[in-house]
């Protein structure tokens, strides 16, 4: 016999803007615990020390959250130049500092060096394993291992402010980019070292932070606001292209087989799948979609009426 799962069954996504000071999971189980949601995750970490946001996912919608770990994101970050930290950021400490005697023409010119296609070595203080260990683990044990540079790509890197010794950018990025090496790597080519003092992630794919809710807001709300502060699963998959499939063809969908659709495409993608009904839709789920217009499913929601 099945025990029975704790929790109400919410479908849905949070737009968080997650405060500094606490972790992505502690959010996450404050804001499931807020619903007394079943099943809940969110869709990539922000470091404590970070704000902004975070959206997190309820239910069905869990089953999409990694389409957004691909996406470009952009962020606000607040570099302080001549401090370096052995964690690249304020919560490390200091081990070196250096005068800071550069021009702003020469901070421009170290931006835009530092814009496209770039090879980033992931700091040591991050969640990437090594033989089954974490690296910040083993770098809180005084060790540094060498780590493969990976190729990131940075969009835009935009100079907001400068007051000496700070400065506040703007960055556009892919995913896998770590801002505070990205501030790590400015301060070398300056010659005076530097590491962030905030980071604020304002916009992942095409949710912007102007979308999203404090968590003191949501916990104090009643249960019947804080769901009217949920979006809709699909909202994970904007980028998405949407097929509309009729009764027939949604229930075949529904069970697994492919469907060949009347289209060609120069190559295969990632598409949303709806059921169309009475002018309504309703998300099945995601598919693939072949060069020569067959319909696979990857994921399909579990609650989707056969």
């Amino acid at each position: 016999m099945s025990r029975r799962k704790k929790g109400d069954k919410i479908d849905g996504v949070l737009m968080l803007d997650k405060p500094v000071g606490l972790s992505s999971n502690t959010a996450l189980q404050k804001a499931r615990r807020a619903l007394n949601a079943q099943k809940a995750g969110h869709t990539g970490t922000l470091d404590p020390f970070a704000s902004g946001l975070l959206p997190l996912c309820f239910g069905e919608a869990t089953k999409f959250s990694a389409d957004l770990l691909h996406a470009d994101k952009e962020y606000v970050a607040s570099i302080k130049f001549g401090e370096t930290t052995t964690t690249a950021d304020v919560e490390g400490e200091i081990i070196e500092t250096r005068p800071v005697d550069f021009t702003e023409e020469q901070l421009h010119k170290a931006l835009e060096s530092l814009t496209g296609e770039i090879d980033q070595i992931p700091p040591m203080y991050s969640a990437l394993k090594k033989d089954g260990v974490r690296l910040y683990e083993l770098a809180r044990q005084g060790q540094e291992i060498e780590r493969e540079p990976r190729r990131v790509t940075v969009y835009e890197l935009e100079l907001l402010s400068f007051n000496k010794p700070e400065a506040l950018v703007r960055v556009k990025c892919s995913k896998g980019t770590y801002v505070r090496v990205l501030g790590e790597d400015i301060g070398k080519i300056l010659g005076c070292g530097a590491h962030l003092t905030a980071l604020r992630r304002t916009k992942i794919a095409d949710i912007d932070i102007s979308e999203a809710v404090s968590l003191q807001d949501f916990e104090e709300a009643d249960i019947a606001q804080r769901l009217d502060m949920l979006d809709p699963p699909d909202r994970l998959l904007s980028q998405l292209e949407p097929i509309e499939l009729k009764e027939e063809l949604a229930v075949r969908f529904l069970h697994g087989q492919s469907i060949r659709i009347t289209r060609s495409e120069n190559s295969e993608k990632k598409v949303k799948v709806y059921r169309l009904s009475d002018g309504k839709r309703e998300l099945l789920g995601c598919a693939r979609l072949s060069t020569d217009g067959v319909l696979s499913a990857e994921r399909l929601i579990s609650n989707s009426s056969n």
